[in-house]
Protein backbone atom coordinates (compact mmCIF):
# COMPACT_ATOMS: atom_id res chain seq x y z
CA UNK A 1 0.00 0.00 0.00
CA UNK A 2 0.91 3.40 -0.96
CA UNK A 3 -0.04 6.77 0.69
CA UNK A 4 0.73 9.91 -0.98
CA UNK A 5 0.25 13.40 1.28
CA UNK A 6 0.75 16.91 0.20
CA UNK A 7 2.21 19.51 2.67
CA UNK A 8 -0.69 22.70 3.80
CA UNK A 9 1.45 24.81 5.24
CA UNK A 10 4.93 25.24 6.92
CA UNK A 11 6.06 25.95 10.01
CA UNK A 12 8.61 29.16 10.06
CA UNK A 13 10.13 28.85 13.62
CA UNK A 14 12.94 31.08 15.16
CA UNK A 15 14.32 27.39 15.87
CA UNK A 16 16.78 25.70 12.93
CA UNK A 17 18.63 23.14 14.36
CA UNK A 18 17.15 19.46 15.30
CA UNK A 19 17.84 19.66 19.41
CA UNK A 20 15.65 18.48 21.64
CA UNK A 21 15.18 20.99 24.54
CA UNK A 22 13.53 23.77 25.37
CA UNK A 23 11.34 24.75 23.53
CA UNK A 24 9.28 27.40 24.94
CA UNK A 25 12.17 29.64 24.08
CA UNK A 26 10.59 29.50 20.43
CA UNK A 27 8.56 31.81 18.37
CA UNK A 28 6.80 29.91 15.74
CA UNK A 29 3.63 30.58 12.93
CA UNK A 30 2.54 28.22 10.24
CA UNK A 31 1.99 29.20 7.24
CA UNK A 32 -0.63 28.18 4.63
CA UNK A 33 0.95 26.94 0.84
CA UNK A 34 -0.79 28.87 -2.03
CA UNK A 35 -2.77 26.43 -2.93
CA UNK A 36 -4.71 26.29 0.75
CA UNK A 37 -6.80 29.07 0.80
CA UNK A 38 -6.85 31.38 3.95
CA UNK A 39 -10.53 30.73 4.81
CA UNK A 40 -9.57 26.84 6.18
CA UNK A 41 -8.00 28.86 9.14
CA UNK A 42 -11.65 30.41 9.69
CA UNK A 43 -12.98 29.82 13.24
CA UNK A 44 -9.60 27.72 14.80
CA UNK A 45 -9.15 31.38 16.30
CA UNK A 46 -12.28 30.22 19.12
CA UNK A 47 -10.21 27.66 20.16
CA UNK A 48 -6.82 28.00 22.54
CA UNK A 49 -5.38 25.53 21.21
CA UNK A 50 -4.45 23.01 17.89
CA UNK A 51 -3.03 19.98 17.19
CA UNK A 52 -1.06 19.66 14.25
CA UNK A 53 0.41 17.15 12.29
CA UNK A 54 3.80 17.68 10.38
CA UNK A 55 6.23 15.52 7.97
CA UNK A 56 10.01 15.02 9.91
CA UNK A 57 11.49 15.83 6.54
CA UNK A 58 15.23 16.09 8.11
CA UNK A 59 14.66 12.96 10.28
CA UNK A 60 16.63 9.90 9.48
CA UNK A 61 15.97 6.26 9.54
CA UNK A 62 16.01 5.45 13.49
CA UNK A 63 16.33 2.43 15.04
CA UNK A 64 13.26 0.80 16.12
CA UNK A 65 14.67 -0.41 19.04
CA UNK A 66 16.65 1.79 21.54
CA UNK A 67 17.54 3.67 24.54
CA UNK A 68 16.00 7.18 24.52
CA UNK A 69 18.11 9.92 23.41
CA UNK A 70 21.31 7.12 23.62
CA UNK A 71 21.00 7.20 27.76
CA UNK A 72 21.88 3.57 29.06
CA UNK A 73 19.84 4.68 32.44
CA UNK A 74 17.24 4.77 30.34
CA UNK A 75 15.46 0.81 29.43
CA UNK A 76 15.24 -0.27 25.79
CA UNK A 77 12.39 0.56 24.22
CA UNK A 78 10.79 0.57 21.10
CA UNK A 79 10.28 3.54 18.81
CA UNK A 80 6.37 2.74 19.42
CA UNK A 81 6.89 3.25 23.08
CA UNK A 82 8.84 7.41 22.61
CA UNK A 83 8.59 10.13 20.77
CA UNK A 84 11.25 10.35 18.74
CA UNK A 85 11.62 12.56 15.60
CA UNK A 86 13.89 9.19 13.89
CA UNK A 87 10.67 7.26 13.25
CA UNK A 88 9.57 4.77 10.56
CA UNK A 89 7.07 7.46 8.86
CA UNK A 90 8.64 10.41 10.03
CA UNK A 91 5.17 11.69 11.17
CA UNK A 92 5.34 14.38 13.64
CA UNK A 93 2.09 15.33 16.20
CA UNK A 94 2.38 18.60 18.00
CA UNK A 95 -0.35 20.32 20.69
CA UNK A 96 0.14 24.06 20.65
CA UNK A 97 -1.57 27.16 22.03
CA UNK A 98 -3.13 29.75 19.32
CA UNK A 99 -2.20 33.04 19.63
CA UNK A 100 -3.80 34.68 16.56
CA UNK A 101 -4.23 34.18 13.04
CA UNK A 102 -3.38 36.94 10.70
CA UNK A 103 -4.31 36.04 6.93
CA UNK A 104 -2.75 32.71 6.09
CA UNK A 105 -0.35 32.30 9.18
CA UNK A 106 -1.47 31.14 12.56
CA UNK A 107 0.55 32.19 15.31
CA UNK A 108 1.18 29.50 17.58
CA UNK A 109 3.22 28.90 20.88
CA UNK A 110 4.39 25.40 21.85
CA UNK A 111 4.89 23.82 18.57
CA UNK A 112 8.33 21.68 18.57
CA UNK A 113 8.75 21.41 14.86
CA UNK A 114 12.00 23.64 13.08
CA UNK A 115 11.73 26.30 10.91
CA UNK A 116 10.90 24.51 7.61
CA UNK A 117 8.64 21.47 8.83
CA UNK A 118 6.06 20.64 6.26
CA UNK A 119 2.29 20.44 7.83
CA UNK A 120 0.37 17.87 6.85
CA UNK A 121 -2.96 18.59 9.16
CA UNK A 122 -4.04 21.16 11.62
CA UNK A 123 -7.29 20.67 13.56
CA UNK A 124 -8.51 22.32 17.13
CA UNK A 125 -7.85 20.61 20.29
CA UNK A 126 -11.32 19.81 21.88
CA UNK A 127 -10.85 18.55 25.02
CA UNK A 128 -13.45 15.67 24.77
CA UNK A 129 -10.78 14.22 22.31
CA UNK A 130 -8.07 14.23 25.53
CA UNK A 131 -7.45 10.86 27.45
CA UNK A 132 -10.05 9.69 29.76
CA UNK A 133 -8.87 8.04 33.00
CA UNK A 134 -5.65 7.81 34.63
CA UNK A 135 -2.77 8.55 32.96
CA UNK A 136 0.30 5.92 33.10
CA UNK A 137 4.20 6.89 32.00
CA UNK A 138 7.31 5.40 33.32
CA UNK A 139 9.39 7.61 35.52
CA UNK A 140 12.50 7.82 32.68
CA UNK A 141 9.93 9.40 30.22
CA UNK A 142 9.16 12.30 33.61
CA UNK A 143 13.09 12.76 33.38
CA UNK A 144 13.27 12.84 29.64
CA UNK A 145 11.03 15.97 29.60
CA UNK A 146 12.17 17.72 32.47
CA UNK A 147 13.94 20.31 30.53
CA UNK A 148 11.81 19.40 27.16
CA UNK A 149 9.76 23.11 27.27
CA UNK A 150 11.70 25.06 29.71
CA UNK A 151 13.32 27.69 28.58
CA UNK A 152 15.01 29.00 31.81
CA UNK A 153 17.94 27.14 31.99
CA UNK A 154 20.99 27.64 30.36
CA UNK A 155 23.99 25.09 29.49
Amino acid sequence: MSIELEPVAVVRSSRHELIDDRWDGETSFIELLPHINQIALTGLDSFSHCLVVGYFDRATDGQLVRHPRGNHSWPLVGIFAQRAKDRPNRLAISVCAIDRIDDNRLHVRGIDFIDGTPILDIKPWMAEFGPRGDILQPTWSHELMATYWDDSSTD
